[in-house]
């Protein structure tokens, strides 16, 4: 051992004297170069270390062999010892195969469990018995050796490390202050995208025995994928509409749009200007019974409409009913400020250090108001919900700038009242529809490439919380498992796929994303391929032969969890039919008051009024009569003789129970970095006892545990007598 460390000592001499350049382990951060100015000598001197499986254009920084990762008192095991990897693009724990012990199979792209992205990384903390524990940035200066280091993830994780004292102290010197300058360097969102690094990505990392998806998902960047999903919700009334194939109309709209079939697109071009953003009202998802979903950015104040202009206006938000409902999402619903300052309220209650108080602990998660933003988001939707099924009618999602709650909200809705979307199939095209590609500022909210804080709201991990709790009081309605939820959480702020990196269409069209490398565009073709180039496929997004590359998306789970963990992601309990209470039918009030009067209706802060005129500014009010109250679904249930605290069913539409204990914290993700306090604050779970016998026989087999030699009878003897010096 002492001669191991010693060879590592002198290899790292060397190498920044420059006697030993093809090591890529030992290049520090600031000597990298970095971007699209790397050269070819550069390049082959950057290969990927052999010893640790990494990505094309990955190498390793720092390595620090012999450290142990705590895995929690809960688990009843101390920790396992591998070798700690630094590298450009995250860090990696790469557990030692006991002699004798079988490998366990690795995934080469991400591992989950062990492994974190630097963007991830929120916090670095480095403790010594000798020194009081700091927190390391880029430019922190290190005077003493440390014996641990806690990685604070922003998915919630809490990564401690150990280096034992067994002359491993300068290579724990150097992976620390190399895991401090990387995570602060690695900010440049075009360096994850670099084609020179990332081509044949996807093909490197897929096993060969790896079948292909028979049911892609639909990533809604062909005119095929939106016809697809048009064709599966019912084609009646309703079109594509190609208006902004070149994001002439709207930059964060996606190229294709579902638009009334009556209405032309130039009759369509003149309603663009009339909403902020230029974001249309356009279909989200139609009711079996009829209704329409849409969803739409607030009146533009300063717009000044004509005759044609209202026509295509009103064409859009009645589409084709007699009545409109507007819900204004902003009324009732926290702002993306609001969801940011409960989120870090609860980061810092969630993490151990520093510790709350267990009698205090309860009091503080609701002082962070966390669930009570996920209580209105799981309300609001229900209420939605309810008026779509009971109705036929046109209702439209209002929010400002229609990229945050009306995303949220849009997907609740259809999780609740659309089974398709209860699957992992539906699921997925639900998030690329109403996420993705209707333009989610995710670059800005999720903010990975940590340009400030200014403007990060975990509005999408909102919704994952109130699909948990959906999960959670309906769990024979979903066909995935809180596992792939916690997969999907903590994916998203992982750099290396293109999901979740771009805030729109546009923008990811400009990244050179989903689109050869090198193709041409002209004013009036918009982007056609050059001669002789191969497409990339869509669904999976993976480089051509020839040159030209793109990250993959997230839904090639393969990439970065393995087959067994993919296995969790299914609901053994799933049914289509699920068991529940069904609601009566007509609780709802809404319908006496839509038929009273009027075309037009504003739903906002429980109140639904009548609209005397289509646009707000003509009258110079949004409501202009007194508002009539509406029961929310809470309120109708009371009313009925149906339990607001007991989860429902109406027809095929889900309706939760929003009120005191029915919505909880989501356990299995926010404390994760402190099992204790889990288990000391919460009863035991059915699930969770499963899933930590699961966990003990996976590191039984992985060798991690080895059984200990029974004593001999003269040891025996020896303990248990009370002459034993022991005693």
């Amino acid at each position: 051992m002492a001669l191991q460390n010693l060879l590592v000592i002198a290899s790292s001499i060397l190498g920044r004297a420059g006697l030993n350049p093809t090591n890529p382990s030992l290049f520090l951060p600031h000597q990298q170069p970095r971007g699209p100015k790397f050269s070819s000598a550069n390049a082959k001197r950057n290969r990927p270390c052999q010893a640790f499986p990494g990505i094309p254009g990955e190498f390793v920084l720092e390595a620090a062999p012999g450290v142990r990762r705590s895995l929690g008192a809960s688990l009843r095991f101390d920790s396992i010892l591998g070798t700690l990897f630094c590298t450009n693009r995250r860090v990696a724990f790469v557990p030692d195969v006991p002699p004798g012990a079988k490998a366990h199979p690795r995934c080469s792209f991400l591992h989950s469990e062990y492994d974190v992205a630097l963007p991830c990384i929120g916090k670095l903390v480095a403790a010594s018995s000798v020194s009081k524990a700091k927190v390391l940035t880029a430019s922190s200066s290190l005077k003493f050796v440390p014996e641990e280091l806690v990685l604070y993830c922003r998915d919630f994780r809490v990564l401690h490390f150990r280096f034992p004292e067994s002359g491993l102290e300068p290579g724990a010197f150097r992976v620390t202050m190399a895991i401090a300058r990387a995570q602060e360097s690695d900010r440049d969102v075009a360096a994850w995208s670099d084609p020179t690094q990332l081509r044949n990505l996807e093909n490197a990392q897929r096993s060969p025995e790896e079948e292909e998806d028979p049911a892609p998902t639909l990533l809604f960047e062909s005119l095929q994928d939106w016809e697809q999903e048009l064709r599966r919700l019912g084609p009646a009334g309703w079109r594509v509409s190609v208006a902004n194939e070149r994001f002439d109309m709207a930059t964060s709209l996606p190229r294709y749009l579902w638009v009334p079939s009556q209405l032309l697109d130039n009759e369509l071009k003149r309603a663009f200007a009339h909403f902020n953003q230029r974001r249309i009202p356009r279909l989200c998802w139609r009711h079996p019974g009829g209704s329409d979903l849409l969803r739409a950015a607030s009146f533009h104040a300063a717009s000044d409409p004509e005759k044609e202009d209202t026509r295509a206006v009103e064409a859009l938000l009645l589409a084709g009913h007699a009545r409109c409902v507007v819900v204004d999402t902003v009324a009732d619903l926290p702002s993306p400020t609001e969801i940011q300052l409960a989120h870090v309220r609860l980061r810092t209650l969630c993490l151990p250090d520093p510790a709350v108080a267990d009698e205090k602990w309860l009091s503080a998660l609701e002082g962070t108001r966390w669930l009570d933003h996920v209580r209105a988001c799981v309300r609001k939707a229900s209420d939605v919900a309810v008026l779509l099924a009971e109705r036929r009618c046109s209702v439209v999602l209002q929010e400002s700038d229609d990229r945050d709650l009306n995303c949220l909200v849009a997907s609740l809705v259809q999780l609740l009242a659309d089974p398709h979307a209860r699957t992992q199939l539906g699921f997925q095209n639900l998030v690329q529809r109403e996420w993705v590609a209707a333009g989610h500022p995710f670059a800005q909210r999720l903010n990975l490439c940590r340009d400030g804080d200014r403007g990060e709201a975990p509005v999408f991990q909102l919704f994952l919380d109130c699909t948990w709790q959906l999960l959670r009081q309906f769990p024979a309605a979903f066909a995935f498992a809180e596992a792939y939820l916690l997969a999907l959480h903590d994916s998203s702020y992982v750099p290396f796929f293109s999901t979740f990196l771009f805030s729109c269409q546009w923008e990811r069209s400009r990244r050179g994303q989903h689109r050869a490398f090198g193709q041409l565009y002209t004013p009036v073709n918009g982007w056609r391929d050059a001669p002789n180039l191969k497409i990339l496929p869509q669904a999976s997004c993976s480089a051509p032969a020839g040159g030209g590359a793109c990250l993959p998306s997230i839904w090639t789970w393969a990439l970065h969890y393995s087959a067994q963990q993919r296995a969790q992601f299914q609901n053994t309990v799933y049914t289509r039919a699920s068991d529940g209470h069904t609601a009566p039918p007509g609780c709802s009030k809404l319908k006496a008051t839509l038929s009273e009067t009027g075309a037009v209706f504003l739903l906002a802060r429980g109140a639904l009024a009548p609209q005397p005129h289509l646009f707000p500014w003509k009258n110079g009010s949004l409501v202009k009569k007194g508002p009539w109250r509406v029961p929310s679904s809470d309120s109708l249930s009371d009313q009925q003789g149906w339990p607001s605290s007991y989860p429902a069913l109406l027809g095929e539409v889900l309706v939760p129970a929003c009120v005191g204990p029915a919505i909880q914290l989501w356990r299995r993700c926010y404390l994760r970095g402190s099992p204790e306090r889990q288990h000391g604050l919460f009863p035991p779970t059915l699930s969770g006892l499963t899933e930590e016998l699961e966990l003990l026989q996976e590191c039984l087999n992985d060798g991690h545990w080895r059984a200990a030699a029974p004593p001999s009878p003269a040891e025996s003897e020896e303990a248990g007598s009370p002459l034993s010096p022991s005693r």
